[in-house]
């Protein structure tokens, strides 16, 4: 399937600049065979599983494998979309992407739009090839995390660098900072939160601050992830009113033995239904866009953990996906960190 957002043509794209959202990735199908080539690059990246590949491939493709991909494929089945036949995250990305298109058509000399994903397809070097092949001699990519981890965004420049490394002609290069607590992403989620309340029609006990995990050692060997974390709940906390305990801050997903951030989405979840907590919503500030994350782990299988625990009522609160909001946030960025380049 094609990255390539509709808009000028080859021909008037000379000197302009390109943008080129990335977000994390999706298998092609919810098949095990899709699942294991999609998981095999994603586990395989050294910036996700910080092991000696001389340790980790064995184990990776003689046990992790086989296993996950048959597990994985049916949880990607839960949320696979219909019509057309695709996950969550690429229809999602897309529609950004063409969103945000459109929201620069005003623009003297709009930039170029794209999109990628860091595992799976489209890929990151077949885009820039697009921008670069389209005339555009300047890009911004800007990977879809607002928190900076070097398993995410980290590795996203990682492949950018790669697609680059050769090349005759290396176009100019800027990557967007992450914006844990930028007042235009602040107020995007405020916003979807109280909408997504008022059209419930029920105020939630809690609001547990989802965010995905990392293994402690990577926080412990510099990584700024938990931090930017908490930077972005205590914002969200002072725009909604709300306290720590009213909106506390869990992390899903997550993976092996090893130790990882606590406190834990799905212990978080059991706990506060047996303290008495009868109404609860998640939020996912890290996601971008509904994924399997969001929607099976948290909507599915997080209401589970919930309801049997105690819980009566229980609800996820979209992520900011190609609403009007995260393309007006995503435009403010742009323009800013593409001051000088954007007419």
């Amino acid at each position: 399937m094609s990255g390539t957002v509709p808009g000028n043509s080859i021909s008037d794209g000379l000197g302009r600049t390109g943008v080129l959202l990335v977000n994390l990735g999706t298998p092609d199908a919810p098949t095990p065979r899709a699942v294991r080539r999609y998981l095999r690059e994603f586990l395989g990246d050294r910036r996700v599983v910080e092991l000696s590949p001389w340790l980790w491939r064995p184990l990776l493709e003689l046990v992790i494998l086989p296993l996950r991909a048959r597990t994985s494929a049916a949880a990607y089945r839960k949320i696979w979309l219909a019509d057309p036949p695709e996950s969550p995250l690429r229809a999602a990305t897309r529609a950004l992407a063409e969103k945000l298109q459109a929201a620069f058509a005003g623009d003297e000399l709009p930039p170029r739009i794209d999109w990628a994903m860091r595992y799976g397809r489209p890929t990151i070097a077949a885009r820039i090839d697009a921008l670069l092949a389209a005339g555009c001699e300047r890009l911004l990519v800007c990977p879809l995390y607002p928190q900076y981890a070097a398993a995410t965004t980290g590795s996203v420049c990682d492949a950018v660098f790669r697609a680059l490394e050769g090349r005759r002609i290396v176009p100019a290069l800027r990557i967007l900072p992450p914006y844990p607590d930028h007042p235009a992403y602040i107020a995007a989620l405020a916003d979807s939160v109280r909408a997504h309340v008022a059209a419930a029609g029920w105020a939630p006990e809690r609001l547990v601050l989802s965010f995905h995990g990392l293994p402690q050692a990577q926080v412990d060997a510099g990584d700024p992830y938990r931090r930017q974390c908490e930077q972005t709940a205590d914002a969200l906390r002072a725009a909604l009113g709300l306290d720590a305990e009213r909106a506390p801050l869990a992390f899903q997903s997550r993976f092996g033995p090893a130790a990882w951030l606590v406190p834990a989405t799905d212990a978080m979840l059991r706990d506060l239904a047996r303290q008495g907590v009868r109404d609860l919503m998640v939020v996912t500030p890290g996601f971008a866009t509904d994924c399997l994350e969001t929607l099976e782990e948290i909507a599915l299988g997080g209401r589970d953990i919930f309801l049997a625990a105690g819980g009566r009522r229980f609800d996820l609160v979209p992520c900011l996906n190609q609403s009007d909001a995260h393309v007006g946030l995503l435009a403010s960025l742009i323009r800013e960190e593409g001051a000088g380049w954007l007419g």
